[in-house]
Formats: structure tokens, sequence, C-alpha cells
């Protein structure tokens, strides 16, 4: 198909930088422009003949400038079809068509984040742009529409390559990609309306994405859409696969628990923590975590509260693992752990969550709050005869932040500020508890004295029984069954102490 020469452009962006190869080579190929505001004064600084939008509508911009292309003398030469009919009414009313419109959009999103001033950002919502961008896309027959900085080496490659024209086939792709655009402003837009809003309705749209290697499986394709680099430095290995990224999220997840607390280490196998321990320092923190199960760390994703030292680095360096994350490295810890090409080295810029997450399921998704709740020993109910001591106290608090993140039915077995021995995943929290008890057994750790957290009741006495008999002397749990009660009836048999939090933490 013949390539379409550009012979006039509408040209007026908020973001300049990377505009100029494009306005020079526009006015290679002979093309006349026009624009507003500062475009039109960057392109008169170019030396670049360029016409004032006012010039060809007779209106200057008004209302502050809410109102400068919003014309018929614009959107005309725009949504014209260059056939007969058009073209006449063209003519009659001295409208010029416009082949090309390069614009983009006021930065909403990026000032929603940088302020909560309503007016500020209400006047960021932009009006002409979007409208310029449905209007071009909507005529690429003829019209070619470039609706974002991210394009102009696409676009400035294509009027080279077809010597200040375009394809069909180019104009259809720029309009793609400048409903990506519009349609997801409008989301960002509606999203901010939305907040505090029940309406059950699901908006959300992510422009940036990066092709993964696989996805769970080798046969499976995957694409991460969102911004990592928002959330980490990368300072080394190899690309981030599906399951890393998985596991990434439940690394980070689990250790905002603890960003507070003293220097702790965690280490997580298919999202589920493995080893954790909070100690004086980040290298004894390490060893008390691989301590709890050194066969399952092999492999493992590695994450730290605090910063990862020289000699951490070096007892971390001695076992495989896919990735290591932490706040912060000292240089000659970096130094070292990018020697190994195939682990990844995440810095991480901050803890933040989300307060929703969804996930597609059936034929729809599901959207849900965050699990933000912890519970600290005021909110610790004691329903036994014994109260539980300060030392258990401290360490039901800290496995209680570990159960939260193992899939339920979950166990977390710990003692003095260590995960000893946990259980996850089972179809009977009976099963979870011996597994917790038999992992503790064979890494020759010493339940005696330890305490017990589980994600949700006991339906029966069972698994408190099982704890008492290895040596965990207090429980917490939530609360909630209709038998209740018998767990409490063997903890004041046994000298056992229990409390409850009233807060269950299923992780499905």
């Amino acid at each position: 198909m013949a390539s379409k020469k550009i012979q006039s452009a509408l040209i007026s962006v908020y973001y300049k930088d990377g505009l100029e190869p494009i306005i020079r080579e526009l006015h290679t190929h002979g093309v006349k422009l026009y624009s507003t505001g500062g475009t039109q004064q960057f392109i008169e600084e170019l030396g670049i003949p360029v016409i004032p939008v006012e010039d060809l509508t007779s209106y200057p911009s008004i209302l502050d400038g809410r109102v400068k292309t919003l014309h018929p003398k614009i959107f005309g030469g725009i949504l014209a079809r260059r056939e007969e009919k058009h073209q006449a009414q063209l003519a009659q009313y001295e409208i010029p068509e416009i082949d090309l419109v390069i614009v983009d959009l006021y930065p909403f999103a990026e000032t929603v984040a940088s302020t909560d001033d309503e007016k500020s950002i209400i006047e960021k919502i932009d009006i002409g742009g979007i409208s310029l961008i449905r209007a071009a896309a909507k005529n690429h027959q003829d019209v070619a529409i470039v609706a974002s900085r991210n394009d102009y080496p696409f676009f400035l490659d294509l009027i080279q390559n077809n010597k200040g024209g375009t394809e069909l086939e180019d104009r259809k792709e720029l309009a793609r990609r400048g409903f990506l655009v519009s349609s997801h402003y409008d989301t960002a837009i509606f999203n901010y309306f939305n907040r505090g809003v029940q309406e059950p309705l699901f908006k959300h749209s992510l422009i940036q994405h990066e092709a993964l290697r696989y996805g769970e499986n080798p046969h499976q394709k995957a694409v991460y859409h969102g911004d990592l680099e928002e959330m980490f430095d990368k300072l080394g290995g190899k690309a981030i696969s599906f399951n890393n990224m998985v596991d990434i999220d439940a690394a980070v997840g689990l250790i905002r628990e603890f960003q507070d607390d003293e220097p702790t280490f965690a280490i997580l196998k298919h999202t589920n923590a493995c080893g954790v321990a909070t100690r004086a320092t980040v290298l004894e923190a390490w060893q008390a975590a691989l301590q709890a199960d050194n066969v399952s760390a092999f492999g493992g994703i590695l994450i730290s509260n605090t910063k990862v030292d020289l000699a951490t680095a070096q007892a971390v360096d001695e076992i495989f693992y896919e990735v290591l994350l932490a706040p912060d490295f000292d240089p000659e810890a970096v130094e070292l752990l990018i020697k190994k090409k195939n682990r990844i080295l995440l810095k991480i810029k901050h803890f933040n969550a989300q307060a929703r997450n969804f996930r597609s399921l059936l034929n729809g998704v599901i959207e849900q709050d965050t699990d933000m709740a912890i519970e600290d020993e005021a909110d610790f109910k004691v329903v036994s005869k014994k109260a539980p001591t300060t030392a258990e106290i401290k360490d039901m608090i800290f496995a209680n932040k570990c159960v939260k993140h193992l899939k339920s039915n979950a166990i977390a077995l710990a003692k003095n500020a260590q995960l000893i021995g946990m259980g996850c995943g089972q179809t009977s929290r009976v099963d979870s508890m011996r597994h917790a008890i038999e992992k503790a057994n064979r890494f020759g750790l010493d339940i005696q004295g330890a305490v017990m957290a589980s994600d949700a009741f006991f339906p029966f006495a069972d698994s408190v029984q099982l704890a008492h008999e290895a040596g965990v002397t207090a429980v917490v749990q939530p609360g909630g069954s209709i038998r209740d009660q018998d767990s409490v009836d063997y903890c004041d048999a046994h000298g056992l102490a229990m409390v409850m939090t009233g807060v269950r933490h299923f992780k499905h």
C-alpha cells in the first residue's frame, strides 16, 4: 500500500523531551505545523515556522488555558474523511486538513501521587488532549496520532523510512497506542473519584509491561504488567521469572510485618516462610533463619528488613538462592554478591502495600482489601487460667506475624524470636501441626517452651494436645469456633496459656 504523505500537523505537548528530532524531520518534508502555547514557543526557538492555533480558530486560549484546541476548525480538520462530501464542507468553512496530531496529556496520575490538593489534581484532568487523541485515532484511515513521548522513537523511525509519510497499517497501530493512552488515563481519573466509594466496580490499568522468560512452567507464556523499578533497584542477576515474582511478593509481604523491628531475616520457598528470625545483628538473624530449615533454603528467596553487610553477604553466598532482597547493601557486599550472575539482587525502595488486591479466577476477577491487620499484645485476650509470660507474649507476636503469611491451614512454632517449625497448605489443621513438629525435630530445634500460632480457630482440641505433648507452652489463635472451649479447657487442664485475637488470617 502506498505511503500517505503528511502535509500538516498539530503539535501540542506537555513533555517536550525527544520532540525536536521529529519536528526537524517534519520540517524537512515541508509539513505545515500548527501549535499552541509552550509547544509553539519551543518550535519557534528551533527556528522552524509554526502557525499558532489562534490564527486558525480566530480565538485566543481562554479560561486559563482550559480551552485552546476545542474548535471546529481543529476537530473538523482531524475528523474529516478525505472524500468528496467532507472535502466540500472543509472548503465551505475554510477548515484545513490535519494529517498528524502529536499530543500528550497533563500528568494526572503523577499529580495525585505528589499532592492531596484537590484543586491542583482537578486542573490536571486533560480535556483538549484526550479529545484530540480520540478524534485522530478514530480517523486513522487518514490521520496519524502520536499520543505519548514513549512513541516518539517509533514514529520518527516511521517517517524517516517512509520519507515523511505513513502507511494505513502504521496509522492503525498508532491509533491502538492512542486508545491505550486514553483508556489508561480515564481509568486513573475514575479511580481517583472512586476512592472510598463502596460501589462494586473493578477498574485497573497498567501500561508498563515486561515479557517474562515463561510462566509457572516452561510451556506457559507470561507477561508482568507493572513497574518493578518503582519498588526495587535491580543490582544484579538474571531476568526475573514468573515464579520469582510471586515469591518476591510473598517475601516483601512477610518482611513488611518486621520492617520496624530489630534485624530480621526470612527465607521463603514457594511463597511460604521456611525460616524467620530476629536477632541483634543481621548476620545472627540470617544464621538463625537458616537453622530452621537449611534444606528448603536451597533455591529460596532471601529477604532482610535491614542493610546486608559484608559478613552476612559472605555467609549467604555459601548457599544457592534465587533472589536476595534488602533495603540496602554495603558496597563490599554488592561487589561480592553480583559475581554470581544467576542470583538476583534487589534493593527495596519501600515497603508500601496496595490497599486492594485482586486475582483472576473462573471467568472474572475477585478484589478485596489487602490484609493489613496484625495483632499486638493489646489485641490479645487471655482465655486460659494461666496468663502468658512476657517472653511468651513476645514470641506469640512473632509467631502470629509468621503464620499470617503461610498458606492455610497454617501453624507456626516459634521460640526466642525464631521460626522453629511450620506446617502449611494442609487439608487439616492437625496435619499442619504434625508437620510443624516434625520439621522442628528434624532440624534439631527444641520445642520445649515454644509458642504456637494458628491462622484460624481450632475446631477440636487435638492440635493443642499435639502441641502440648511436643513441648509448646503458649498458644495464640483467632478463636471463633463453636467448640473454642474444648481447646481452652485442654489448656487449663495442662497448664498452657492461650490468647485469642479475634482476627483470622486465612491465606489461600
